[in-house]
């Protein structure tokens, strides 16, 4: 290989790079020569091969003449940008919010109105706290999930590397359990059911608004638990997402007719109930249960904030009654695709029992001596409302309707 010292630089293809991509030849002779950067060379004309232009997955020849624009001078890096210390008031309220702390986890009671993290306009969430959590560890704790703005309660962080990934391997596993209370417009007519309604961004809101979408949402699961009732106002209601969709249990309630107390994005006028009852958010993660890095759980409650407390009092609720209902330990009941794949298996070995059932009575009729057949066809009958050669459907096998589980 030879070169020009000049301003655009010329090289000559040596015959060990015979049939060498071009992307290839840089990464052997110019690494310092980005993919990127290659490929702009390429997209502006000024990577030549033999004077033509070229393009990266081009093949080079032995003895070919290769002009490559001068070398770019290195990027400066990019200046980080330091964050501003905390104030003594800022510390006091981060710590002000731990309601557990050990070696690998820390777990905050978030107060409604602060954000998880920060975005346009939002200068004041948790993120921006996380130096004030630090105590006796060498690095500030890390985020493994979010709550909303409005809606407050437990926030689970890590406080090492390896609990973050064994945290977040637990989220997206689903082996997390998250248990949040709630105040519902109305009380639904099943008091236990499971709403399966997938979910999707609206448009026109610029992803800042969810809404169910049967065609291209994603599978979303909530199960929902009456607690108690206010009359017909109102209902205290456990929830317990399957699955982790953004604003999923606000969406899911609104959903089912019985949207959350102060969630007007959701439940638009209906959701502000009359009288004393206060118009904020009254959605709550009461308590988180995971499992420990190092071994045994961590298993935390959160007490609700004073607005939700108030509301519980004016309505006479029993807050032992809440706990009461523990976090399941096992799996959450079927998905419906879950319910038809267990439906397609059930037809199918009743067809297959069927067939036997068939061939042993046509070797009993051809030991017998033959017969004649009251059905035309040999077909078999049809049992139920269902089609030949399925099982007609069985009341015990339904899934809660309703306010339950909803299509």
């Amino acid at each position: 290989m030879s070169s020009k010292e000049t301003d655009v630089r010329q090289f000559t293809v040596s015959a060990d790079d015979d049939g060498i991509r071009l992307d290839r030849w840089f990464k052997r002779h110019l690494p310092d020569a980005s993919f990127n950067i290659v490929s702009r060379w390429a997209r502006t004309g000024q990577l030549r091969v033999d004077g033509a232009r070229a393009t990266p997955g081009d093949r080079l020849s032995a003895g070919q003449v290769l002009r490559v624009p001068p070398a770019e001078p290195p990027k400066a890096p990019r200046p980080k940008r330091d964050r501003p210390p905390l104030s003594d008031e800022q510390t006091a309220f981060a710590q002000e919010m731990v309601i557990h702390k050990d070696a690998q986890a820390i777990v905050l009671n978030k107060p409604p109105g602060l954000a998880t993290q920060g975005g346009t306009k939002t200068t004041e969430h948790v993120d921006g706290l996380l130096d004030a959590l630090q105590f006796e560890a060498e690095g500030r704790p890390k985020l493994v999930h979010r709550l909303d703005k409005d809606t407050s309660g437990a926030l689970l962080l890590a406080r090492t590397a390896r609990a973050a990934a064994f945290f977040s391997k637990a989220f997206s596993g689903r082996t997390a359990k998250k248990v949040y209370w709630a105040l519902v417009v109305g009380v639904p007519d099943i008091e236990d059911g499971v709403i399966d309604l997938p979910i999707g961004k609206q448009p026109g809101t610029g992803g800042e608004k969810m809404h169910v979408d049967e065609e291209e949402g994603q599978p979303s699961r909530s199960r929902y638990r009456v607690i108690e009732r206010a009359g017909n106002r109102a209902a205290w209601v456990e929830l317990q997402p399957f699955t982790g969709r953004t604003h999923q249990l606000r969406v899911h309630m609104a959903a089912i007719g019985h949207p959350i107390v102060g969630d007007g994005k959701y439940g638009g006028p209906e959701a502000f109930l009359p009288g004393s009852v206060s118009r904020k958010m009254h959605l709550h993660a009461r308590r988180i249960r995971i499992d420990h890095p190092d071994g045994g759980k961590i298993d935390v409650q959160a007490e609700l904030p004073r607005h939700f407390a108030e509301s519980m009092h004016t309505m006479g609720f029993d807050l032992a009654l809440g706990d009461a209902l523990a976090a399941d330990d096992g799996p959450p009941p079927p998905s419906r695709e879950q319910q038809k794949a267990k439906a397609r298996a059930h037809a199918k070995t009743v067809r297959k029992e069927r067939r036997g059932e068939r061939r042993g009575r046509g070797e009993s009729a051809g030991a017998s001596g033959p017969k004649s057949s009251a059905r035309s066809g040999g077909k078999p009958s049809t049992r139920g409302s269902g089609r030949p050669g399925t099982a007609g459907p069985r009341t015990g096998d339904k899934p809660r309707g309703g306010g339950g589980r909803s299509r």
